[in-house]
């Protein structure tokens, strides 16, 4: 089990998630070459950097009246964030060439349906499973999503909202015949407090 989780730990690129996470935590100092100019490791530092984020936004959240998600809820997301940024299985896309293959990982693809849930206001994706044969060209897919939504916020809204972003982000970047996208809210969370405004801002 132990060779197991180690090996579910490293990127294909080599670097281990762990070595990612120090590597955010420093600051990004000293600059990583290997790290800073590897597609891989700059996918694992965006997703990382981005789920610690909106942790961080609900931790800070007043919780006077309704407690920020439970210290499991976040374990189970950053579980899922870090499985997310192994490959998974291979997506096939369509080119006019015969002779090219390509392809897009399965993880890929769950990081833009994970983008594309947070980028909702209110909304806190937890873990998305891509369902069916998605190595088949034009087999039938299905696509699970849990999510946080912020309290006061339409449940029904906040689905709605997150199976048409996903849908529309999975037709512009993949050829998946997606059949259902099932969204089920498992938590609620306090409103995100105002990002402090920026020197931009103030111009």
């Amino acid at each position: 089990m132990a060779m197991m989780d180690a090996e579910q730990m490293t990127l294909d690129c080599g670097k281990t998630i762990d070595e990612i996470s120090d590597y955010l935590e420093s600051g990004r100092s000293p600059y990583d070459p290997e790290i800073e100019t590897c597609p891989e490791c700059l996918n694992a530092l965006d997703a990382l950097s981005r789920a610690g984020r909106l942790s961080r936004e609900l931790i800070a959240a007043d919780a006077a009246e309704l407690p920020e998600p439970s210290e499991s809820w976040f374990h189970g997301v950053m579980t899922a964030v870090r499985a997310e940024l192994r490959a998974g299985r291979s997506i096939p896309l369509s080119h006019p060439d015969p002779r090219v293959t390509m392809t897009v990982t399965e993880g890929a693809v769950q990081a833009l349906i994970r983008a594309s849930g947070d980028a909702i206001e209110g909304v806190f994706i937890g873990h998305s499973k891509i369902v069916g044969d998605v190595e088949a060209p034009g087999a039938p897919i299905s696509i699970d999503i849990t999510a946080s939504v912020a309290w006061g916020e339409s449940l029904p809204g906040a689905a709605g909202a997150v199976r048409g972003a996903v849908s529309d982000a999975l037709a512009r970047h993949t050829e998946l015949n997606v059949i259902a996208i099932d969204v089920t809210i498992e938590d609620l969370h306090r409103p995100y407090p105002p990002a402090p405004l920026t020197s931009e801002d103030l111009s």
